[in-house]
């Protein structure tokens, strides 16, 4: 390396550290924005239709005429993408009777989150309907309009 005039070689090598630290910080941030520095999926989310409550080991889901759990922590990958196993339970109007047993479905949930904003579509695993896809934001209202 060499010197400029009037500098002493520990001058320049701390340029050089200096230097080398900000590179390293850089390729460090660069990677974590890559690699997925965990996206935070916990609170409540809203859109049309549907409202959610996210807790750090699952998710409670209000729709029109229908509501579902998330059983498991939601953790999307680095694209912010998920997969979860969960359930979707049919309501209907009126009253639920003495006995009725509710329509509870084992269901898939997939989503995707970015920007505060999140997609999600729930797949009922027995039969392969689909339903969605919604639209969420985070500390959204929910408009989800209950079955009468």
């Amino acid at each position: 390396m060499e010197l400029e005039a009037g500098r002493s070689s520990a001058e320049a090598g701390m340029s050089f550290r200096a230097a080398l630290a900000m590179v390293l910080v850089g390729t460090f941030l660069g990677a974590c924005s890559q690699t997925g520095v965990p996206i935070v999926v916990i609170g409540d989310w809203g859109g049309e239709h549907i409202g959610m409550v996210v807790r750090s080991e699952s998710a409670t889901i209000e729709y029109d005429c229908a509501h579902g759990t998330i059983d498991e922590a939601i953790r999307p990958d680095s694209r912010g993408r998920f997969t979860a196993a969960g359930t979707y339970t049919q309501e209907h109007g009126g009253p639920i009777r003495e006995g009725e047993i509710p329509d509870q479905q084992p269901a898939r949930y997939e989503g995707e989150v970015f920007n505060g904003n999140m997609t999600l579509k729930v797949t009922l695993t027995e039969s392969g309907v689909l339903i969605g896809p919604y639209a969420l934001e985070r500390a959204a209202s929910p408009q989800v309009f209950k079955c009468l």
